[in-house]
């Protein structure tokens, strides 16, 4: 009897042991249960969800649902649309339609537009069709204006040629100018070649400057070469400089190699120093 008892009170102290490992693996399978319901897996059980974890997951669902439906997705039922979420669908659908048919997509269904709503869309498309007819850009369709319009459109390119043809900019068509167009667009062009020969830039041409500017050009372009060769910079044309800008230079180069020479600082040429100018260079230096 004694015996008998001992062991099953050993098995007790056994299933009791092994209690807190049965308990932790049956929470991580709940817990894996829970994790597989919430991202959608075959595997799923809902029979093992608590009340809160099922309430939350069909609420998870609702909402998902929800975003389904605004999106189009084929996923959407609208079979398990409150009527309020219903209703809110049908507006957002509406004015995404209304959105659509206003900038001319594909997706637009003019068939569920209200006559108010067609009418405004066709007025600004109307609107946009001239603006790009008249700026010719984008896709113009001539068919769709009235003669008034036709003749806008006409007099707006007219005047983008002309502007084209002044700014030296393709495309210019000169023989849709007119007269006074033709001198502008010409004045136009001689001004800015002035300016590039004045500025040392490749797109001058000299043949096409007058006495006068020429002269200004040539004495611009003295300038200019005149500052470089003070800086040092290796687009300086020495033979360009005048006897006097030439002596000047190199008076100045002659200081500064004496200053080079006299500090340390700098480059010295000592074969250019006077006689007078050596003597004073201490060995050191």
């Amino acid at each position: 009897m004694t015996v008998t008892l001992r062991k099953c009170f050993g098995a007790q102290v056994a299933c009791l042991s092994l209690w807190p490992i049965l308990a932790v693996a049956q929470s991580s399978d709940l817990a894996q249960n829970l994790a597989d319901c919430k991202a959608g897996r075959d595997t799923c059980n809902v029979s093992r969800l608590s009340p809160s974890e099922a309430a939350g997951l069909a609420l998870k669902g609702r909402r998902q649902n929800v975003v389904n439906c605004r999106n189009r997705y084929d996923s959407c039922d609208l079979s398990t649309l409150t009527e309020p979420e219903a209703i809110a669908l049908a507006v957002a659908n509406h004015r995404r339609n209304v959105t659509d048919c206003a900038d001319g997509m594909l997706s637009c269904d003019r068939s569920k537009l209200t006559a108010v709503e067609a009418r405004t869309i066709a007025e600004e498309l109307q609107q946009h069709n001239l603006a790009r007819c008249k700026d010719g850009a984008g896709v113009c369709d001539p068919s769709t204006l009235t003669p008034a319009e036709t003749e806008e459109v006409n007099i707006s390119r007219r005047q983008l040629n002309a502007s084209d043809c002044a700014d030296g900019s393709d495309p210019c068509d000169r023989a849709q100018l007119t007269p006074s167009q033709t001198r502008d667009a010409i004045a136009a062009e001689h001004q800015r070649n002035k300016q590039s020969c004045q500025s040392g830039w490749s797109a001058c041409d000299y043949s096409k400057l007058s006495p006068l500017e020429a002269k200004e050009t040539a004495y611009l372009e003295h300038q200019r070469n005149l500052e470089a060769c003070k800086d040092g910079k290796e687009t300086c044309d020495y033979a360009e400089l005048t006897i006097a800008e030439a002596k000047t230079l190199a008076d100045a180069e002659h200081k500064r190699n004496y200053a080079a020479c006299l500090k340390g600082y700098g480059y010295c040429d000592p074969s250019r120093l006077t006689v007078e100018e050596a003597r004073t260079i201490h060995p050191a230096n």
